[in-house]
């Protein structure tokens, strides 16, 4: 096991990192790595900070997202956009996520995506992460180069490419760009379109149309509330439901929750496993994600099966790699920012020698236990990653290596005050908040610190 966090067996050294991708995640592991005494250059493709949450009209060339020459867009995010867990939640440790009283700035509770991402922008400025960040600057190719033990990373700034040399590198991408897309029988004959949740920004194009979704997600939720507005029927087959019913949806008059899609036909009829079927325009598939790391060569000491990634200790360094290569952010069903910044806290203490890893074969059999473990509970191998009930236990391993405090409990509090609340009136959960005990809680926990780092905040 890992030794006690401080006690380093070697001297504590400074190495040259490399960190792919500025958004939430990439932002917070430069901020760690120069905190430690690391040399640190960012890579983000697009033309600011913020990663996903950088909202953009623009879709992709091929909207269902199969072609692989297709142009690709790096964010997710639609206009109506709003966060599912409460802003304070989701805060950093010492930079708390709260209202600023400023007219240009969102003071909801569950912010819309600029908040988000404007949040992320003064994060960047304040820890003065922003002179790290290539912007524009597209990671083409990183390998490892074993006759030097270091990274090789070549990346394309417009036209121009670059060769550099890296000790280590963390994968900070995120996972919501490649679209995992639904096996529907009979599509390649159907005669309607198809697109996937990623390309999807607003309503307007589904004006009287008859819109089917895929999916019974946060997106295909806000998705099918957008498109009542504007088309003639929304359609959502689900494979499971949580506190909704089959049939016509209350307060709608346009709207229907079905079983998932038997199959599809050329006349445009959508069938579905109870029976019923509709005439459709359009599917729209809210099926969420794969992640993928085009970039990446390992040899094959890091794959990705099943949405599995893997092998990885705790969810982070591939044993045959540690730790000259790591990632952040691969976990879900989680509180994101706080665990990012715990994931890279224990990252930059490990390369300075300031924390100490297991040896590769205990880390193997770290692994290999958990995969046990979940093929025993009947877990499918997609769902490696998420860890819901977990990531309490998991933050506080994370912060016990790192000699960090403990993972505050009213952030799980909102977390789960959250789901009652979204499955109690899932229309309308963000706007009528009743726990206010627990924001209370959390602004005494974080005015402190807001208080230290910035002005213009707002506190009940």
């Amino acid at each position: 096991m890992p030794q006690s966090p401080g006690h380093a067996t070697q001297p504590i050294v400074s190495r040259h990192v490399a960190v792919i991708g500025a958004g939430a995640a990439g932002l917070v592991t430069a901020r760690e790595l120069r905190r430690e005494g690391h040399s640190v250059v960012v890579f983000e493709r697009g033309d600011q900070v913020g990663g996903l949450w950088v909202y953009t009209p623009n879709v992709e060339s091929d909207q269902i997202g199969l072609d692989p020459t297709r142009t690709t867009v790096h964010s997710s995010v639609y206009h109506s956009l709003r966060t599912n867990l409460p802003r304070d939640s989701m805060g950093f440790s010492d930079y708390p996520f709260v209202a600023k009283d400023d007219p240009d700035r969102d003071p909801r509770l569950f912010p819309g995506h600029r908040e988000v991402m404007m949040y992320l922008q003064d994060f960047a400025r304040e820890f003065g992460i922003d002179e790290l960040v290539r912007l524009e600057t597209e990671v083409v190719r990183v390998r490892f180069v074993e006759e030097e033990e270091k990274w090789k990373i070549k990346s394309k700034q417009r036209h121009k490419e670059m060769d550099e040399i890296f000790d280590a590198v963390v994968v900070c991408n995120g996972h919501y760009t490649q679209p995992l897309v639904s096996h529907v029988p009979g599509i390649n004959k159907w005669s309607g379109k198809q697109m996937h949740s990623h390309n999807y920004r607003d309503p307007k194009p589904f004006q009287d149309q008859v819109v089917v979704l895929i999916g019974n997600s946060a997106s295909a939720f806000d998705i099918s509330r957008d498109l009542v507005g504007v088309a003639k029927e929304v359609h959502i087959a689900a494979r499971t439901v949580k506190c909704e019913t089959f049939g016509k949806q209350p307060a709608y008059d346009n709207l229907w929750l079905h079983p998932m899609i038997k199959n599809v036909c050329e006349d445009g009829s959508v069938h579905f496993q109870d029976g019923s079927f509709v005439i459709a325009n359009i599917i729209i598939h809210c099926t969420g994600y794969k992640y993928h790391f085009p970039f990446l060569e390992t040899n094959g000491f890091v794959i990705v099966d099943d949405n599995r990634v893997g092998p990885l200790y705790k969810h982070i360094f591939p044993p045959a790699l540690a730790p000259w290569l790591s990632f952040v952010g691969i976990p879900f069903q989680v509180i994101t920012f706080p665990m990012f910044e715990l994931q890279s806290k224990w990252i930059a203490g490990v390369l300075s020698n300031r924390i100490t890893l297991p040896s590769q074969e205990e880390m193997m059999e770290d692994v290999k236990a958990l995969y046990s473990s979940l093929e025993a509970s009947g877990t499918p191998k997609r769902e490696t990653h998420a860890l819901d009930d977990k990531q309490v236990k998991y933050n506080n391993w994370l912060a016990d290596q790192c000699g960090c405090p403990a993972y505050e409990d009213w952030r799980m509090e909102m977390y789960y005050a959250t789901i009652k609340g979204r499955l109690a009136n899932l229309e309308s959960y963000r706007d009528e908040w009743e726990t206010q005990h627990l924001v209370l809680q959390a602004y005494d926990f974080i005015k402190p610190a807001s208080n230290q780092v910035s002005d213009g905040c707002v506190f009940p």
